[in-house]
């Protein structure tokens, strides 16, 4: 498997996919540039007139939870069926979901109607949509009831996807296969949008890959190597300013010769070969 990331890292660059995003007001430049650096070529078009034409000509769609209103979410659905239609894949970030009544019977509600391929989220994030009691602070992780890999496999079972969990030691199942990703730093917690970048990401390498596992772990050890090596680059003194500007350069120099080098990825306690 470690191979074929690899050469899907390279090739994702040679087949520059389409990535069409309804995402957040918050970090929809950074998601934009993000693609770009990973190999993709953004499209941020969310007006419900348009959002399935743009779908039926992409080649992943993103969807982002953060800033949820009434129009976004039916352009969402709009976009997310002609997705299932043309058989494109969906990347699914739940941003905030498990905070607010509204935003967890909305996303209830989407998922009843459509399906998704990919689910990234933290912890809390997704255990909300399993219905496991989790502890939210706004868009942030919190506790939860029920240990990680056990609400991952939980959650790739229920909606029949691959499942993404962002944190110290990522998850990553398919509700059968569950993968640990080891690479990042914490310092990534500090700038706003690591994780929907890192879902931007995931639809550059879904969309150019035939196996939605290999991509979802192509895309988040992507982001959490290029977070470790962004760091490694800062002189003393420099902050979270320069380790952002730091992450964009490693996002969109990083080679898949160096990902085989350092990533940390792991199955069922044993290193992937």
């Amino acid at each position: 498997m470690k191979q074929k990331i690899s050469e899907l890292l390279k090739e994702t660059r040679e087949k520059n996919p389409l990535v069409h995003h309804i995402t957040n007001a918050v970090t929809i430049n950074d998601c934009a540039n993000a693609t770009l650096a990973a190999g993709g070529s953004p499209v941020m078009a969310d007006a419900i007139e348009e959002v399935e034409e743009m779908t039926s000509i992409s080649s992943a769609l993103v969807i982002n939870f953060g800033t949820i209103k009434k129009d976004s979410l039916v352009a969402m659905e709009k976009a997310m069926r002609k997705a299932n239609e043309k058989d494109i894949p969906v990347v699914f970030d739940p941003v905030g979901v498990g905070a607010t009544t509204y935003r967890t019977k909305s996303v209830q509600w989407l998922l009843e109607q459509v399906k998704v391929t990919v689910i990234r989220g933290n912890v809390s994030e997704v255990a909300s949509l399993i219905g496991v009691e989790a502890k939210t602070s706004g868009v942030d992780a919190g506790e939860v009831g029920e240990d990680k890999t056990t609400i991952a496999k939980k959650t790739a079972k229920k909606y029949n996807t691959v499942v993404v969990i962002s944190g110290e030691i990522d998850v990553i199942t398919d509700g059968e296969r569950v993968v640990y990703v080891e690479n990042g730093h914490q310092m990534l917690t500090s700038v706003s949008g690591t994780g929907c970048m890192t879902a931007s990401i995931i639809g550059c390498f879904v969309g150019a890959s035939r196996s939605v596992l290999e991509g979802a772990l192509a895309g988040i050890s992507y982001m959490g190597l290029a977070g470790e090596r962004a760091v490694k680059r800062l002189k003393e003194g420099e902050g979270v300013g320069t380790f952002k500007i730091n992450l964009f350069d490693e996002l969109s120099t990083l080679t898949n010769t160096v990902w085989e080098k350092e990533v940390k990825m792991y199955e069922a306690k044993q290193p992937i070969l």
